[in-house]
């Protein structure tokens, strides 16, 4: 069984996007996929999908769509004033949608980008091993091109999910979204062509992000970074989240749909946990930097994947789990009550 989603309205940018396109950026394909990785993959657990199904990124507000059937869905990252039939729509939660519910996203309220996955994902053609849409090369995702008024997207066949109601993310899990975060990086891998003193002011500013921030990558405002001996170097490949500093000296972070190679010093590489924390910035809000090992970068990793690992496990158990929302003086409490037998 599957279920439809009509787009009323699009909003400012949404597209289909699952975890990426690897394998091909040695032919200059950018690698694309969701910005915050982690909230399309809760997403995702929360209706039963693979980590890895595709859902809609959506940017700001103004997205709305009809349901045509019966199905799951559900809603997570940045808080986007989501509301299904009137009713305000938590993120980070899932719900069941009968034929004719609409949701409509109507304010942005903190982050920029939320994500809706549908149970059975969605029913797309893969492109190159992925179904994300990189919209400059028009390929992937719902005809290689952000979603417009009157689409049609299908899910996938929904598998078996033995719970009803609302089921939502507990506290443990959600990340904390901000105007203003402190990213950890690794210095390199053209750190040495920047004087001691510069690489100081680097860690110890505070940048705004700028007008010109996208897919591609955020231009940051603030102290300018001298080089030692020019801002250019022999191409090389750029990786998610590597900082480049050219002749301005003003740091461009690379994002999801960046080039594959280029040619300024990068001075560091922002580490991939902390890349969702940048995805969910909006011009205006400020970023700070904090230096860390290489082998720190790899543990924090290790440590996300042990977190979605107990949100899965979580999320599997809920049918053995009966979930009640309880007022009292106008005090909201989620209960959960475990069945034994």
């Amino acid at each position: 069984m599957t279920f439809k989603m009509v787009v009323e309205n699009p909003g400012f940018l949404t597209t289909v996007q699952d975890l990426g396109r690897y394998g091909y950026q040695q032919f200059g394909m950018p690698v694309a996929g969701a910005m915050d990785d982690y909230a399309l993959q809760a997403a995702n657990l929360l209706v039963g999908n693979p980590r890895g199904e595709a859902g809609l990124e959506i940017t700001y507000s103004g997205f709305s769509t009809r349901f045509e059937g019966r199905g799951r869905v559900a809603v997570t990252g940045a808080d986007l004033g989501a509301k299904l039939n009137g009713r305000p729509l938590e993120p980070w939660q899932s719900v069941v949608v009968e034929d004719g519910d609409m949701i409509v996203f109507t304010a942005v309220k903190k982050g920029c980008r939320a994500y809706m996955a549908l149970e059975g994902g969605v029913s797309v053609p893969e492109v190159m091993g992925s179904k994300s849409t990189y919209i400059k090369a028009e390929i992937g995702g719902y005809n290689g091109r952000k979603l417009v008024k009157g689409d049609v997207l299908e899910s996938g066949d929904k598998g078996h999910i033995n719970f009803e109601g609302s089921i939502r993310v507990p506290d443990e899990f959600l990340p904390q979204y901000s105007g203003d975060v402190n990213v950890r990086l690794v210095m390199g891998p053209q750190d040495d062509c920047f004087p001691p003193e510069e690489i100081e002011k680097f860690l110890n500013s505070k940048y705004a992000v700028t007008n010109q921030c996208d897919r591609m990558g955020y231009r940051l405002e603030g102290p300018a970074i001298k080089h030692s001996s020019g801002p250019d170097i022999i191409s090389d490949g750029i990786a998610l989240g590597a900082i480049q500093v050219p002749g301005h000296g003003r740091p461009i972070i690379m994002m999801r749909d960046r080039q594959t190679t280029g040619g300024y010093t990068k001075i560091a590489n922002v580490i991939s946990v902390d890349i969702p924390l940048l995805a969910q910035l909006k011009p205006g809000d400020r970023v700070s930097f904090t230096r860390v090992s290489v082998e720190e970068a790899q543990a924090l990793f290790r440590e996300r994947e042990e977190l979605l690992k107990r949100l899965e496990d979580y999320l599997r158990s809920k049918d053995k789990f009966f979930n009640y929302c309880v007022k009292i003086r106008d005090r909201e409490f989620r209960i959960s009550v475990q069945r034994l037998l």
